[in-house]
């Protein structure tokens, strides 16, 4: 599915966490949100998922105006925050249940795809047990599996990675993402760790106080940069240098 920006703004008051950005994003690409505290991260993902309303301009999915009451398209994307949205006093399984419910995924092969997911996250043991005795890292893993499950055309995460994943969540995380990029699923992620972004991106989106400041390959942008082996680290150098 394409996702368009077109000229959104979005501002909280004389904050403009969005200042009129605009980009297109293809199907089957890892793209990562990078930018410094307060640059509009979470906002961009917010105007994605239809929980922030754009002040201006407008959030597109193929070429088709995106509003909140366009169930049809919020039915294409999934979206996972930094806490997930969980029934805490339920079960892991309960939980996955009610969300493939939520998504109508609940068909045959169901519950053979969601115990695989469970044991490649190492959740099987746990699948009974409430989601608030987890441990965040644990919770998280059930978020992830939930969206997995479901299998949108589009994901939405905010800081995966700082989540509290063990390595083997997060490996398996990133195995669950390439794959799903493979056949053409979108994955857009905000992080704070420039070697994490350097790594596991197709693009990188820098945003820099509501501004995009960047949007590529890292092929391109080490094309552009005076230090090739250190393309981000430079470009957040300067924007630091920027604000001071």
């Amino acid at each position: 599915m394409k996702i368009e920006l077109r000229g959104v703004l979005k501002a909280y008051r004389s904050v403009r966490a969005l200042d009129h950005v605009s980009l297109q994003i293809d199907p089957g690409q890892i793209v990562s949100l990078l930018g410094p505290n307060g640059a509009g991260k979470t906002t961009f993902i917010r105007c994605l998922a239809g929980i922030a309303a754009p002040d201006k301009g407008a959030v597109c999915y193929d070429d088709q105006e995106f509003h909140r009451d366009r169930l049809d398209l919020r039915h294409r994307f999934y979206l996972l925050p930094d806490f997930p949205f969980l029934f805490w006093e339920q079960s892991i399984l309960r939980n996955i249940a009610i969300v493939m419910r939520l998504f109508a995924a609940d068909g045959a092969g169901a519950e053979d795809r969601v115990l695989e997911l469970l044991r490649d996250f190492d959740l099987l043991p746990l699948a009974l047990r409430p989601v608030n005795s987890l441990s965040r890292g644990q919770a998280y893993k059930a978020g992830l599996v939930a969206m997995l499950a479901v299998d949108r055309e589009v994901w939405l995460l905010d800081e995966p990675f700082a989540s509290g994943m063990d390595p083997h969540g997060i490996d398996a995380f990133k195995r669950h993402a390439r794959a799903a990029a493979g056949r053409g699923r979108t994955i857009i992620y905000s992080t704070q760790l420039l070697d994490v972004a350097e790594r596991f991106s197709d693009r990188v989106c820098v945003i820099h106080k509501g501004e995009l400041r960047a949007f590529d390959t890292l092929d391109r942008l080490r094309e552009l940069a005076g230090d090739k082996n250190n393309v981000l680290e430079e470009m957040f150098r300067q924007l630091r240098e920027e604000s001071a």
